[in-house]
């Protein structure tokens, strides 16, 4: 018998397999795994990359070892700020409420100056001083003075207050050693 011509021209001359549905799955499956095992190196050494770069530039180059001095910097001691504190003296008012039952705020509060020079000016002038702070306290209400929020109020007014009676002496802020409400 006659070997076909359709049949020899189908198989290749150097043996190689056909290419059929199962040459194109193996194709399929290793050419995708290659191209995933290339594509994991190459994401691997760009996040290598990436880290190792991220570490040698921004972490810590410019910090010297503990236990070393920055030979560049001098050495600069702590000093403690020029400031004083002046003591006002307790400070008692009724406050409003809403019932009208009698309510009573008991204040201890001192003074932040820049200079220690002012306690003598700022004494001359503590009557006018006393004056603002009664004015002011005796018509708080209760609710004026819940939370933190009414606290920093209160301080932020009494700073003003006192830097207008106080003129020309400069408050830097107004301390509050003790408060209570009754």
């Amino acid at each position: 018998m006659a070997k076909d011509d359709s049949e020899t021209e189908a198989a290749p001359a150097d043996g190689a397999p056909k290419k059929g549905i199962v040459g194109k799955i193996t194709g399929l499956l290793f050419g995708s795994m290659l191209k995933m095992i290339i594509t994991g190196g190459v994401l691997l050494l760009l996040l290598g990359g990436g880290g190792a770069g991220y570490y040698f530039f921004f972490m810590g180059a410019d910090e010297p070892a503990p236990g070393e001095e920055a030979a560049d910097e001098p050495y600069v001691p702590i000093v403690a700020p020029t400031v004083a504190f002046y003591d006002i003296p307790d400070i008692i008012v009724n406050i409003q409420t809403v019932d009208g039952t009698p309510a009573y705020l008991k204040l201890g509060l001192s003074l932040e100056l820049k200079h220690a020079e002012d306690k003598p000016g700022l004494q001359a002038v503590m009557p006018r001083v006393v004056d603002q702070f009664q004015s002011y306290l005796r018509e708080l209400r209760m609710d004026d003075l819940k939370g933190s929020a009414g606290v920093l109020r209160l301080k932020e007014e009494l700073l003003r207050r006192i830097n207008v009676a106080a003129q020309p002496y400069k408050i830097q802020d107004v301390l509050l050693k003790e408060m209570i409400v009754q």
